[in-house]
């Protein structure tokens, strides 16, 4: 199946803590159905020093599940994801402007 949200795309959150916040996703995980956003749904790890690094408390962006994620159009709204063919491509639109992704 085709990847309707892909890294890179900025996309609005529709459920959670993080509900109505905006974001680009920065890596997707297809088999797991989950996609790490920029500055949503951030956790708090514990990290050890290391002679490389310093310890303490470092933000981490947490995975989203992919169903409460969608696409921004270039209104700014959220919208969901088509396929279509142009010429012998297959390309991403925008249900609401139809614009091609």
């Amino acid at each position: 199946m085709a990847a309707k949200l892909k890294k890179g795309d900025k996309v609005v959150v529709l459920a959670g803590k993080d509900k109505g916040k905006e974001g680009e996703i920065a890596s997707v995980d297809p088999k797991a159905g989950k996609a790490v956003v920029e500055g949503i749904n951030i956790a708090i790890r514990h990290t050890r020093q290391t002679q490389n690094s310093q310890g303490g408390r470092q933000p981490k962006a947490m995975p989203v599940d992919l169903s409460n994620l969608a696409l921004m159009d270039k209104n700014g709204k959220a919208t969901r994801v088509g396929f279509r063919m142009e010429g012998d491509k297959k390309v991403r639109f925008a249900k609401t402007t139809g614009d091609v992704i």
